[in-house]
C-alpha cells in the first residue's frame, strides 16, 4: 500500500508539474500577443519596423522598437523571389519562427491574403500561435497577390463578404484571446476610392478585426487623411507610409492613426550596403577598402549570442573519451 500511494503521489506531482509548465508556456505566448494588442490600443502613436530574418529581428529589438513587422516583400526578396506568393506560406513561416525565437517583442506577420480562402487562414492562425507569432495582417486582394506598390501591378479585390468570412474564421480559430488579426483594405490601391475604403473597413471591423490597415501608394498623406477624417469606429487604424514618407509623424498622430509600420527599410538599407561592398571588393581585389566600414566578425558573434553557448558548454558539455 505505501508503494502504491507513492506511485500515485509521483503521478500526481508529474501531472501538476506538466500543467504548471504548460501554463507558464502559454503565459509566455500570451505575453507577446498582449504586447501587440497594447500597441494597437495605445493612446499615443506607436511604431514598428520591418525585419526579414532572425538577425534583422534582433536588430529591430535592440534599436528600441516595441514590435516587428514581418514584411512579405522583405522576406520574399531575402529569399530571392518576387512578392506574389512565390514563396510558400510554410517557407515564410519558417523564417518568422526564427524571428520570434530570437526576440522578446511581438511579431506581426504580413500574411498577404491569408494564403488562400477561410480554411487556409484558420490553419495559418493555428500555426502562428504555435510559433509565438503575436498577430497577422491579411489583405482583401485575390490570391496570388501582387505587391501594392508595383508599377502596373494587378490589384483585383476580393468579395467583401468573402473576406469578412475569412476574418471571422481566423478569430473563431485562435486559442489566445489576445492574438491579433489586422484586416488590410486595398481599396485605395485598386483605385476604388474613399467610399469603398470606408465601407470595407467598417465591414471588416464588424467582422471582428482587431485593427484596420489602410494602404495608399500616393506620395502624400491625402488619401489616408481623408479616410481618418471620416472614420468613426473605435477600431484602431494602421498605416504604411512608404510612399508618403515626407509626412511628419505628428500629422499621423493628429489624424488619429494608432500604429505606423516602417515596412521595408532594413531590407533596402542592407541591399545598398551589400551592393556597395560587393562592388568595392570586386573592383579593388582587396578587403582594405571595406573592412573599416562593415560590422566586425565579433559583432556577428554577439548578435548570434555565442556567449550563451559558451556558458552552456561549460555547464553541460563533458569532453574526453570514456574508458571501455
Amino acid at each position: 500500500m505505501p508503494f502504491l500511494a507513492a506511485r500515485v503521489l509521483r503521478k500526481l506531482f508529474t501531472t501538476c508539474a506538466l500543467a504548471i509548465s504548460h501554463y507558464l508556456w502559454k503565459e509566455s505566448i500570451m505575453k507577446k500577443t498582449r504586447q501587440l494588442k497594447e500597441l494597437l490600443l495605445s493612446s499615443s502613436l506607436e511604431f514598428v519596423l520591418e525585419a526579414h530574418n532572425g538577425l534583422s529581428a534582433k536588430i529591430v529589438e535592440e534599436a528600441g522598437f516595441s514590435g516587428i513587422w514581418a514584411s512579405g516583400l522583405s522576406i520574399s526578396a531575402a529569399l530571392g523571389v518576387r512578392d506574389c506568393n512565390e514563396a510558400s506560406w510554410t517557407q515564410v513561416l519558417e523564417v518568422v519562427e526564427f524571428m520570434c525565437d530570437g526576440t522578446t517583442i511581438p511579431v506581426l506577420l504580413d500574411a498577404d491574403t491569408g494564403y488562400g480562402n477561410f480554411n487556409n487562414a484558420r490553419r495559418l492562425v493555428k500555426k502562428l500561435e504555435q510559433r509565438d507569432v503575436a498577430g497577422m495582417c491579411i489583405e482583401d486582394k485575390l490570391f496570388p497577390k501582387s505587391n501594392s506598390l508595383l508599377a502596373g501591378g494587378r490589384n483585383p479585390l476580393a468579395d467583401k463578404e468573402e473576406f469578412c468570412g475569412k476574418i471571422k474564421a481566423a478569430k473563431d480559430t485562435q486559442n489566445d484571446p489576445d492574438f491579433c488579426v489586422v484586416a488590410r483594405t486595398e481599396a485605395f490601391i485598386a483605385g476604388w476610392g474613399l467610399e469603398e475604403a470606408l465601407e470595407r473597413a467598417e465591414s471588416y471591423c464588424n467582422a471582428g478585426a482587431d485593427a484596420i490597415l489602410v494602404h495608399s501608394k500616393l506620395n502624400t498623406f491625402a488619401e489616408i487623411k481623408s479616410f481618418m477624417d471620416h472614420w468613426k469606429l473605435p477600431c484602431p487604424v494602421v498605416i504604411v507610409p512608404t510612399k508618403y514618407h515626407t509626412t511628419p509623424s505628428p500629422e499621423f498622430e493628429k489624424a488619429g492613426v494608432s500604429l505606423v509600420i516602417w515596412a521595408n527599410h532594413l531590407l533596402r538599407a542592407s541591399l545598398k550596403a551589400m551592393q556597395d561592398t560587393a562592388a568595392r571588393i570586386c573592383k579593388d581585389k582587396t578587403l582594405m577598402g571595406v573592412e573599416e566600414g562593415i560590422a566586425s566578425v565579433e559583432e556577428v558573434f554577439r548578435l548570434q549570442d555565442v556567449e550563451e553557448l559558451k556558458r552552456a558548454e561549460a555547464q553541460y558539455l563533458v569532453t574526453g573519451c570514456a574508458d571501455k
